[in-house]
């Protein structure tokens, strides 16, 4: 395959990825910052308008980060730390079937955007621009998909430790 239809490529899975979470993150502002607090709130994230803000600001940044290919690794990190506390908060309880809203969505643009650290983002890239790509390439691409995967994990996980209050109040299954 030559190197133009592989820049392509990742050019198109870059902007997909990275504009589907960006528009997230503008919808939570665009619709109500507060009802998404509220909502948050009551997902057990508290307090929830400060993750609501967090949340929006952070879809907004690393996604714009993938779409550009801007930091690509951090961007990928940030974008899969999104995606494991929105599947674990808002999905896990549903399945895995996005027909029931469970969290078939969440891990396939995590799984998705953690590939895209390790192939990096191509010549059509802010990286490449900035000089980044053959830095990047000169250290491990595995490396960056480890960066991205357990970095996104485990920020996800620290954050649900501080803060993921979950309501214990409901009636248990008959």
């Amino acid at each position: 395959m030559d190197q133009t239809a592989i820049d392509l490529g990742l050019l198109l899975l870059r902007l997909v990825l990275g504009v589907t979470l960006a528009l997230h993150g503008l919808a939570k502002y665009r619709g109500g910052i507060g009802g998404v607090g509220q909502w948050f709130e009551g997902e057990g994230l508290r307090p929830g308008i400060v993750h609501a803000h967090l949340a929006a600001s952070s879809e907004l940044v690393f996604g714009g980060g993938v779409a550009a290919g801007l930091l690509t690794p951090l961007s990928c990190m940030g974008y899969v730390g999104v995606m494991v506390v929105a599947g674990w908060v808002g999905h896990r309880k549903n399945g895995f079937f996005i027909i029931k809203e469970g969290w078939e969505y969440v891990f396939v643009l995590a799984a998705a955007t953690a590939s895209l650290a390790l192939l990096g983002p191509g010549s059509w890239s802010l990286d490449n621009a900035l000089g980044l790509t053959q830095w990047f390439h000169d250290r491990s691409a595995l490396g960056w998909f480890t960066l991205a995967l357990l970095g996104g994990v485990g920020c996800a996980v620290a954050l649900l430790i501080g803060f993921y209050r979950p309501n214990t109040d409901e009636e248990p299954p008959a």
